[in-house]
């Protein structure tokens, strides 16, 4: 009689973790892009802040911290955040999608599948959907990583950035600054609980 109360009290436990809400560990994500100047010139940055969750539904919401662009050159993160971002009126990006958490929490520690996401990205007060093939994992310790398999291609003319890009294209003294730009991600959630 008291292994059912033990095994409840367990599967208790372990509910909040299949059902809870799950929040974004910046420390151990990552979300960068690379910009393709003079043609042949590629040069890898990132955002260093990002906050973001999962809830119980799979609704995913991720804000990127555009002030914390980071190019390895503080003169060109300075003219990121002024003259691109403008991050005075437009502070934060915001990514929005759904994950299949019921599936992504009954993997085994390790286990992975993949998927095609839906994402709308909100940049410079516009809104577009791009798709994005990822892999989700298990990781130890109750949390899921969430990685893209392939980078997403995002247009910088769709969210009315082209002239910003051709003023640092001129301040900057180059022949071109390419409008696509190849997005990538690494994010781990682990249930808010924790």
């Amino acid at each position: 009689m008291k292994k059912i109360p033990l095994l409840l009290l367990m599967l208790m436990g372990l509910a909040p973790c299949a059902f809870a809400d799950w929040t974004l560990l910046n420390d151990q994500s990552s979300l960068q892009y690379i910009s393709i100047k003079d043609a042949h010139i590629g040069e890898i940055n990132r955002f260093k802040n990002l906050s973001g969750s999962v809830s119980e539904a799979g609704e995913v919401s991720l804000t990127i911290d555009l002030a914390s662009v980071e190019t390895g050159i503080p003169i060109r993160d300075e003219r990121m955040q002024a003259m691109l971002f403008d991050v005075g009126q437009f502070a934060q990006a915001k990514i929005s999608g759904m994950l299949d958490l019921t599936r992504a929490t009954q993997l085994e520690l390790g286990e992975t599948y993949t998927d095609t996401i839906k994402l709308t990205l909100s940049l410079h007060g516009i809104e577009k959907e791009l798709n994005s093939r990822v892999q989700v994992t298990q990781l130890a310790g109750n949390k899921i990583s969430v990685v893209a398999l392939e980078p997403v291609l995002m247009n910088a003319a769709d969210y009315k950035l082209a002239e910003a890009v051709e003023a640092l294209r001129e301040i900057a003294k180059l022949p071109s600054i390419s409008l696509l730009v190849p997005v990538t991600y690494s994010l781990v959630f682990q249930p808010s609980a924790q």
